[in-house]
This record gives C-alpha cells, structure tokens and sequence, in this order.
C-alpha cells in the first residue's frame, strides 16, 4: 500500500527534476527541465505544464484541500501563461518554480491535517 511519505518523496522528486535539476555552472542558481524544455516555444510550455499536473493528480490522491488544488493550478497556469512569452518567459519559468512552490503547498497541506 502507498503511503503520504513515499507519495510526498514522488512529488518532491518531480519538482525537483521540473525546477531544480542542473546548477548553473559558476553560480548557486538551479533550474530544471522546465525553463530548459520551455525554450521550445508552445510545445516545451504545454509539456511542462502537463507534467507539472502530476504534482496536482497525486496531491488530490492525497485528499488536499480543495483550496489548495486551486492554488497548486493557479501556479501552474501563471508558469504555462507567463513562461509561454519568449525570452522574458523562460528567465521567469527559472525563477518561479511553480512545481517547487506546489510540492511545499502539498507538503504543507498533508502536514496540517496531522
């Protein structure tokens, strides 16, 4: 049987990979594939959004809030929408971190009702 941590650790992971896989060379700043693959225009952005909604799937499965999926979509949809203008789009993807953001808000949900 699954359990809240071995699912939280899932979400965690995704996020990760999405939002903070590969360090900058020379620097403290992470990003992942998400800026990366959001250079592709269009198809790069609608992939990682449909990634990100894993994190959405998995948080449901978990019975979070119905606020908090609401907030957990509210950030992707401002990654997919702001991320998806060339360019300004991308540096904004790296530094948002909408699936990082949506792990903590997961997190801190299934945390609350314990």
């Amino acid at each position: 049987m699954d359990t809240e941590p071995a699912a939280l650790g899932r979400i965690r992971t995704v996020a990760h990979i999405l939002d903070e896989s590969v360090r900058i060379p020379g620097t403290r700043f992470r990003v992942g594939l998400d800026p990366i693959l959001g250079l592709l225009p269009i198809a790069g952005d609608v992939a990682m959004a449909l990634c990100s909604l894993y994190i959405v799937a998995e948080a449901v499965r978990l019975g979070v809030p119905k606020r908090t999926v609401v907030r957990l979509l509210a950030n992707i949809a401002v990654d997919a929408t702001v991320g998806s203008v060339p360019v300004v789009g991308d540096l904004f993807d790296a530094y948002w971190k909408a699936n990082v953001r949506n792990a903590e808000l997961v997190a801190a949900a299934v945390a609350e009702r314990q």
